[in-house]
Order: structure tokens, then C-alpha cells, then sequence
């Protein structure tokens, strides 16, 4: 028994199957995340080392030469790239496609770990460097408040506000500077005390530090004893007593560092700001997981920006400066219209040839079938709803139909012989299973090769191969069980008084009488057809060279920035 006869035999299995489809198919497009391109972990590196004031010939020969040296032996690296600042340096490790960057990072970390470096540089921090992993949402606050109340307060109130948000994966400071103890020495009082800068800096080693003070017990009780030796505050680190000058100590001094110099609670140096409607401030920049979908994501955080602005102090705000998923939604709410547009184009197209209303439901159920049964195959491979598995679908909704059309075309020919409704189905089915099947293959021969491309381009065409490929499949399932099931139960052939058959079918005679004639006229100039289908099929070719070729056309996305660059040297109140 074919699955075609099982379908007309036991309908309810049939109907059970296509709801299965449709209904699994809605739920994962309900958890499906949203973004513009497919998620994929680009093979970068970078390897970010800090020495503050180091000049860069000196941080390229003791930090990049090293870390260099060390690296180039790990597997599968393309290419390595260095950038050295005042500083500050950055060494970018690119690797081949198909290396494994979290093995590639574990190797990279064991490599720079046998490094020697000098004392003053801190630690080298790698990261992955990925497109995706970019802020999708900038937040701007501002506020009267001096910078640093502000990034205090953005920092202890703000920032975990919108880390907890679900899909959201880190909340990036822009314009942030860390918090810094301050110590502003007067020079005409360190000479009234006869002191140098090293003998401040002396008392600031010895006298602000905490130590372990080791416990004090008896038979009864046990105490950890904790001596208090940093200063919690400004004031009370104006309060050490300088003890030592010159390296010797000073017996029975009385001299504070208050004496020589005012000590704030302030920012480290300033190397970067934010403005935010022409006023100092910070920004909260919102990246998300990987795979979670950045509109609802976006959603959340709008709604959590109206939250906190009910919260808020009186003289700070916060609002969206940036909002990348505002372009996204609107592209993919565009490409859903075209899909849904395609949909109902095809049925018009359907019911245009074949001339009967049931005929028509009968080929617009299986669209659904096959491309809402797709998302389930998507949410299972890890898709996204992007530009790439929306394209597929899109083209798949005049695919799908293929496969349904040829079988209900044959069983409307087995019932136009003078069989029932089921015979004419089991039979017209049976007859064409194979030719679907073929049909169905050579359709995917087509796409599943998009598939296996190499590169960049071929890890976003991955999806779009799988994606369309999917729905092939399905649809083929589809066409030989669901249809003849249909077909089998409330299939008509059209009125032969109708309006359809007195016009519509008139003027497809006519449409066949003027193409009988142009081929005749082709098959009489064969060889002339040939040539110049050769020639045309040629010059296409040389012409394509002529196309401008890049990795994504132009896209307006209603914005724009502006990058300036000043003179060397350039202080940060200069630019």
C-alpha cells in the first residue's frame, strides 16, 4: 500500500499529519529569534594588552613581537594584524573557516600564558571578535550631576537593570571611566616640608593598604583580627601621616597628606566622552545572546526604558538614542508581506488555470503545510528568522504548489475519464508519484548545492539552501499523501456553463492558437533558434563581468555618522 492509498484510506491520519505540521510549525516560529543576518562565530581573534605609558616602538618590541612569536604556531591561522597606540596594543588573529575558534582560543590563552612580560603591563585580554556580537541598542543618560556622580549612578543603578532582561547578554558603557583615588600635590608645600613626590608616593604604599592581621584565640574564642589600614574616603586618606623623607623616617612627625596635597574621589584620565543632546554623559550599549531575537529583546528594553524614566531622579534621564532592530523589524515585517503576497498570488494563478474553487483551497492548503512546517526543521537546525531563511520561503511558496498541482492535475484527468472522486485520486496519485518525486529531487539538486559554499557568503547561504530545500521536501510529502486525501473528499470539476468556461477558457484557446503558431515558426528555423539562443545565452555571460560586485547591496536604514579624524597629537578637549 502506497502512502497515497493509506491517506485516502484513513483520511484521519492524513488530516492528524497536516495539523501536526501546521500546529509544531506555529510554535517554534514562535520561539524562532529574529535578526537582519544568520548567526555564525567569525574566526577572530584579539588579544588587547595594557601598559599605561609605555611609548609604541617600546609596547610593539616587548608586548606585540612577543605575543607574535608566541601564537604563530597554533593551527589554522590566515592572517595576523597588529595596531599599536601610546600605551596600548592589539594583536588580531584571523583563522580559516573551519577552525574551531573555541579550541583556537584555549590554544592562543596556553600560548601567551609562557610569556614574560614586564612587570607594569596588565594582563592580556582575548575575546572573540564577532559582527553579531555588537550593541544592537544604544541607551543615552545625561544629567546636571558631574560626570562621575552620573557614571556611579548609571554603574550601581542602571547598568543591571537592563543586564537582567531575558535575551540580553552584556550592557556596554560607552564614555565610562573608572573610579580613581586623586592625589593633587602642591609643589611650594612639599619644599615648606622639605618632601619629594616619591616620599608621598611612599606613604601611600605603606600607610593605605590592608594586610592580614592574623587571629587571636584563648580556650573559649577564636578572632580573626582585620586591621583597618585603607582609607574609604577621600578625607580619610587626607589623614595619613607621611612618616618617611628621603627614604628615612621622620620621628614623631606630624605632617598629613592633607598638608601637601587634596586628595578626590574622581575619574581615571579621560580618553573618551559621550554626549548626549549636546550634554556630558554615558551610553548603555545592549547586545544580545546569540540566537535570542533581537526585536523582542529590543521590545523588552524599550518597555524597561519607560520603567526606569518613572524611577529616575528628577535631573537624569535616559532615552534610545540608537535602535538597529527598528530596521530589522520593518524588513523582515516586509519580507513576511511578500511571503504572505506570494501566497495569495499563487492561488490566484492556481485558480486562474484549473477553474475550480475546491481545486484552488486544495492547492492553497498545501503552502501552509509545507512552509509552516519549515519552521519546525529551522528551530531544530538553530536558524533565525533572517534575510536568508525568508528569501528561501518566500521563493519555496511557488515551489511548493509544484508538486500538488502535477497530482491534482492528474487526478482531475482520471476524474474527467468518468471516475469517483476516490478511485480517480487513488489512481491519479499512484500514476504520478514517481514523476513528482523526481521532480521534487531535481528541484533540490538546484538549492542543496547553495548549501555546501565556502567563505562568509557560504555560511549565510547555509540556511538559505537548507531553508528552501525543507520546504521542497515537505511539499513533496504533502503532494502525495495530503492532496489526494483531499481531493478524494470534496474535489469538483468546474460548471461547463460557468462565466470561467464561456471566457477565461476562451482566451486560453486563443493564447494556445498564437503559440502553436510561434512554434511552428521555431521549429522551422531550428538551427536559427539554436544559434541564437547560444549567442544570447554568451553575451549574458560577458556582460556579468561588466556587474559591479559586492557582499550586500545598498540599504537605507534612515541614519548616518560621521567619522573625523584630527591632527597627531590632538588633545581631547582640542577634538
Amino acid at each position: 500500500m502506497t502512502l497515497a492509498e493509506l491517506s485516502i484510506k484513513r483520511p484521519v491520519l492524513a488530516w492528524m499529519m497536516m495539523a501536526a505540521l501546521i500546529i509544531f510549525g506555529a510554535i517554534s516560529l514562535g520561539r524562532l529569534g529574529v535578526s537582519m543576518m544568520p548567526d555564525y562565530d567569525a574566526p577572530v581573534l584579539n588579544i588587547n594588552t595594557l601598559w599605561p605609558g609605555a611609548a609604541p616602538d617600546i609596547m610593539e618590541a616587548e608586548i606585540v613581537d612577543k605575543i607574535e612569536q608566541a601564537v604563530i604556531s597554533v593551527q589554522g591561522i590566515k592572517e595576523i594584524s597588529s595596531t599599536v597606540n601610546q600605551g596600548s596594543a592589539n594583536v588580531t588573529i584571523e583563522f580559516v573557516l573551519e577552525r574551531d575558534i573555541d579550541a583556537a582560543l584555549q590554544e592562543v590563552q596556553s600560548s601567551i600564558s609562557r610569556i614574560r612580560f614586564p612587570t607594569e603591563v596588565d594582563p592580556p585580554t582575548i575575546r572573540k571578535d564577532n559582527p553579531d556580537d555588537n550593541p544592537i541598542m544604544w541607551l543615552g543618560v545625561w544629567s546636571d550631576r558631574s560626570l562621575r556622580d552620573l557614571i556611579v549612578y548609571a554603574d550601581l543603578h542602571l547598568r543591571d537593570q537592563f543586564q537582567v532582561l531575558p535575551g540580553v547578554g552584556e550592557v556596554q558603557l560607552g564614555g565610562f571611566s573608572d573610579r580613581n583615588l586623586r592625589v593633587w600635590i602642591d609643589n611650594d608645600k612639599l619644599r615648606q616640608y622639605e618632601l619629594t613626590v616619591i616620599d608621598i608616593e611612599d606613604a601611600l604604599a605603606a600607610e593605605h593598604i590592608e594586610t592580614a592581621a592574623g587571629i587571636l584565640e584563648n580556650n573559649k574564642q577564636e578572632f580573626n583580627v582585620r586591621t583597618m589600614g585603607e582609607g574609604m574616603t577621600a578625607a580619610q586618606v587626607e589623614q595619613i601621616l607621611i612618616t618617611r623623607r628621603g627614604g628615612r623616617p621622620i620621628y614623631n612627625t606630624s605632617i598629613r597628606m592633607k598638608d601637601v596635597a587634596r586628595v578626590e574621589d574622581g575619574l581615571n584620565d579621560l580618553r573618551r566622552f559621550t554626549r548626549v543632546t549636546g550634554n556630558p554623559g554615558i551610553g548603555l550599549g545592549i547586545k544580545k545572546q546569540r540566537g535570542a531575537n533581537a526585536v523582542e529583546v529590543a521590545k523588552l528594553v524599550r518597555k524597561k526604558v519607560e520603567e526606569v524614566n518613572k524611577t529616575l531622579p528628577k535631573d537624569i534621564k535616559i532615552n534610545i538614542n540608537f535602535d538597529s532592530t527598528r530596521f530589522i523589524e520593518e524588513a523582515v515585517h516586509e519580507t513576511e508581506f511578500t511571503l504572505i503576497l506570494s501566497a495569495l498570488a499563487t492561488a490566484f494563478v492556481c485558480w486562474l488555470f484549473l477553474g475550480s474553487w475546491s481545486s484552488t483551497f486544495n492547492i492553497l492548503l498545501s503552502i501552509p503545510t509545507s512552509i509552516i512546517g519549515t519552521f519546525t526543521i529551522l528551530y531544530f537546525m538553530g536558524f533565525t528568522l533572517n534575510f536568508f531563511t525568508l528569501l528561501g520561503l518566500a521563493l519555496a511558496v511557488g515551489i511548493v504548489v509544484d508538486d500538488a498541482i502535477m497530482v491534482l492535475e492528474n487526478i482531475f484527468r482520471h476524474q474527467s475519464m468518468g471516475k469517483d472522486r476516490v478511485n480517480a485520486a487513488r489512481d491519479g496519485a499512484v500514476e504520478i508519484t514517481f514523476a513528482a518525486i523526481a521532480t521534487s529531487i531535481a528541484v533540490m539538486a538546484i538549492f542543496l548545492p547553495v548549501a555546501f559554499m565556502e567563505g562568509v557568503i557560504g555560511r549565510f547561504f547555509f540556511q538559505f539552501g537548507v531553508t528552501i530545500s525543507a520546504a521542497v521536501a515537505l511539499s513533496l510529502l504533502e503532494a502525495i499523501t495530503l492532496t489526494p486525501m483531499r481531493c478524494s473528499q470534496f474535489m469538483q470539476k468546474p460548471d461547463e456553463e460557468s462565466w470561467y468556461t464561456r471566457y477565461v477558457e476562451g482566451l486560453f484557446h486563443k493564447l494556445a492558437g498564437f503559440y502553436r503558431r510561434v512554434l511552428a515558426v521555431c521549429l522551422n528555423w531550428r538551427w536559427t533558434v539554436v544559434v541564437g539562443s547560444l549567442l544570447l545565452f554568451s553575451l549574458s555571460l560577458g556582460i556579468a563581468y561588466l556587474i559591479k560586485k559586492e557582499m550586500a547591496p545598498p540599504q537605507d536604514q534612515s541614519l548616518f555618522m560621521i567619522r573625523f579624524e584630527t591632527p597627531v597629537g590632538s588633545s581631547l578637549e582640542f577634538t
